[in-house]
């Protein structure tokens, strides 16, 4: 039986647990160990406050570590801080300001306009609840200044796609939920549609999906003259991609994959991750056979365990360009079905030695 998994919690909820233990401690003294904390789609959580400093009579600084549950992402273990100030003679909502390692929004597409900090509207409002919520509970009738910081957030943010999407100079703050979900992939499901915005924003109508950054780099060679933010990776998230792509109306599409995930995608799985699709080799052998694969080798590839090794027997044969290219329409049939009929479909296939193997477009 295997055991349940841990959720962890956002860089928003990290920000926003901070906040408002920092109000607290201004409008109390307490100093927090834990922070009831405000979920945005309704809900709390406990959230464990690391440290707690006060910087002058009106600041305070508090301090969260980012746990990602048992899903961490390139944000887990890092401290995410909130600088808080009590402005006690303004009398407006909480402004929530991004300082340093909060990158800077400059392209449009995303959902913070360029020139904004990279928190996005979901842990804005739950940073804003959340400062009230202290506030409120202390009488207190002034406003309230809040600066998010991540002290190692540029360096986090050349693990992420922030670069690719013009935030510059540190993270996002991210989160719809609040809480991370183990294996539910839904901060890189979300950042596959801002990529696809921001290309969209920019007039881009060709994109070049490809399943990891290998594959972009082969991409990007063969389509040198397409924009960078053109290029999007979406790992396994074959229908999510394609669907997305094909709602925003991209005229033109080209996939760019190794041959192992060719095959799943053939096959009509629409994520493609190994821990949750198994390729069915004796359907993959009797569609290697029909487009012209020896028989003995076929039956060779009936009793392979891995892609690669099918590959290896396809390659040997003087049929290996039909075989290939028909694997390629059948997963070009299959991107038609999840992309819609307007976009221009393309696949190009690369061996895993990164040679080129087929170029495939249309449905001829």
């Amino acid at each position: 039986m295997c055991p349940e998994l841990r959720e962890g919690f956002t860089t928003g909820t990290a920000a926003a647990a901070a906040a408002k233990a920092a109000t607290l401690f201004l409008l109390t003294g307490q100093q927090a160990k834990t922070m009831d904390t405000p979920l945005p789609p309704g809900g709390r959580l406990t959230v464990p406050v690391a440290d707690i400093t006060r910087e002058s009579p009106r600041t305070a600084r508090a301090t969260v570590i980012k746990d990602g549950g048992d899903d961490p992402d390139a944000t887990h273990g890092h401290t995410i801080e909130v600088l808080v100030e009590l402005r006690p003679d303004v009398d407006l909502p909480p402004q929530i300001l991004g300082g340093k390692g909060v990158g800077t929004v400059t392209l449009p597409g995303l959902p913070v306009p360029p020139g904004e900090p990279a928190i996005n509207p979901e842990p804005r409002k739950q940073i804003a609840t959340a400062v009230t919520e202290a506030i409120t509970s202390q009488d207190f009738q002034g406003s309230v200044r809040v600066t998010v910081e991540v002290p190692a957030g540029e360096t986090i943010a050349q693990k992420t796609m922030n670069p690719r999407l013009g935030i510059v100079g540190g993270i996002s703050i991210l989160g719809t939920r609040g809480t991370v979900k183990p294996f539910s992939h839904e901060s890189y499901a979300a950042s596959i549609k801002q990529a696809l915005d921001v290309a969209l924003a920019q007039g881009t109508t060709h994109i070049g999906l490809s399943t990891g950054g290998r594959t972009e780099g082969l991409l990007r060679a063969d389509l040198p003259n397409l924009p960078e933010t053109a290029f999007i990776q979406f790992a396994d998230f074959f229908a999510l991609a394609l669907s997305e792509a094909g709602a925003r109306g991209f005229s033109e599409i080209t996939v760019g994959c190794y041959f192992g995930k060719l095959v799943k995608m053939a096959m009509g799985f629409e994520y493609t991750h190994a821990k949750d699709t198994r390729i069915d080799f004796d359907r993959l052998s009797h569609w290697c056979r029909k487009a012209g694969l020896d028989a003995n080798r076929a039956a060779q590839a009936k009793e392979a365990i891995t892609a690669r090794h099918v590959l290896e027997i396809v390659l040997e044969d003087p049929a290996k360009d039909a075989i290939v290219g028909s694997i390629a329409k059948k997963a070009l049939t299959v991107a038609r079905g999840f992309a819609g009929a307007t976009p221009r479909i393309s696949y190009r296939v690369y061996g895993f030695d990164g040679a080129p193997l087929t170029h495939l477009t249309g449905e001829e």
